[in-house]
């Protein structure tokens, strides 16, 4: 079987926080919202740089204090810091780092517990190698 997509779910608990994160701060571009009824909690799909992220105030959806890596394209991971740095984003000054497994990442959490890793390789790996990892 081949796989097309993931797409994680991610649990909020404040539309508005999760908005001033996800769409004013990281940029993130909303596809669709669905709500049962006009005061039942919120479930919504964005698109963050080319993937599909879904965040969910229904209990059940996903538990708070997930992690999920995002692969960059090899020289936008700088500009991306720059662009958030610049925005100033009260609760977030996400630093780039250089893991001991080689390339870099640029980790940052969301206001509830949630953390997005977003990286690149060096440039002599493919995706996902761990042949640097040692064993």
């Amino acid at each position: 079987m081949h796989n097309k997509r993931v797409i994680p779910i991610f649990r909020i608990f404040d539309e508005r926080k999760a908005r001033e994160f996800y769409v004013d701060f990281l940029g993130g571009i909303p596809l669709w919202e669905h709500r049962f009824e006009k005061d039942l909690p919120l479930y919504m799909a964005l698109s963050l740089g080319g993937c599909e992220l879904h965040l969910s105030e229904h209990h059940g959806d996903g538990s708070p204090g997930a992690n999920i890596r995002i692969e960059a394209e090899w020289g936008q991971l700088e500009a991306f810091q720059t662009a958030l740095l610049a925005k100033r984003y009260t609760y977030a000054r996400p630093g780039l780092q250089t893991p001991p497994w080689g390339g870099r990442e640029l980790s940052v959490g969301d206001p509830f517990g949630n953390r997005l890793t977003f990286y690149v390789p060096d440039a002599d790996e493919g995706p996902g190698d761990v042949s640097k990892i040692d064993k």
